[in-house]
């Protein structure tokens, strides 16, 4: 079990015959604004209150943040406990390594840079200046951008 207000874990055995109670979490769909230092910033579309969190509650995935892009807040009793990004995102791909011939037979990646700083593995047709299409949960490559 986890304490969801300070975050402590604690191992409890129960009985099949026991219950408990389970917490009631709320999902909010919010708009990123900016990231400020250690702290990113969202909007509530409908009050536009604003909400300003701690990078570490988004965790690694915050190098996909983008300006407007909507994401889902949970929160319990009007505590932000957890961010969601959507699924994917489109990036340009910044730097690419030439692709070495006679590698294209196998299906090998090569190491690239994203516009967003971040290096991941991409197949050997994407070159420098493509926009590619990404996963926010592993941050792996997952097509080329359709626009």
């Amino acid at each position: 079990m986890r304490d969801l207000k300070t975050g402590t874990k604690t191992n409890a055995r129960y009985r099949t015959q026991e219950t408990v109670e389970r917490a009631h979490l709320d999902e909010k769909e919010m708009q990123f604004l900016f990231i400020d230092g250690e702290h990113a910033t969202f909007m509530d579309n409908e009050s536009y209150e604003q909400l300003i969190l701690d990078k570490s509650l988004i965790g690694e995935p915050v190098d996909f943040l983008q300006e407007g892009m909507i994401c889902t807040i949970q929160l319990f009793e009007g505590t932000p406990l957890a961010v969601t990004l959507p699924q994917t995102v489109v990036l340009e791909v910044t730097e690419a390594e030439p692709v070495v011939r006679g590698q294209t037979a196998s299906s090998s990646y090569k190491p690239g840079k994203l516009s967003n700083g971040r290096r991941i593995m991409l197949p050997p047709h994407v070159a420098a200046g493509t926009r590619v299409v990404v996963n926010t949960a592993d941050g792996s490559y997952v097509e080329r951008a359709k626009d």
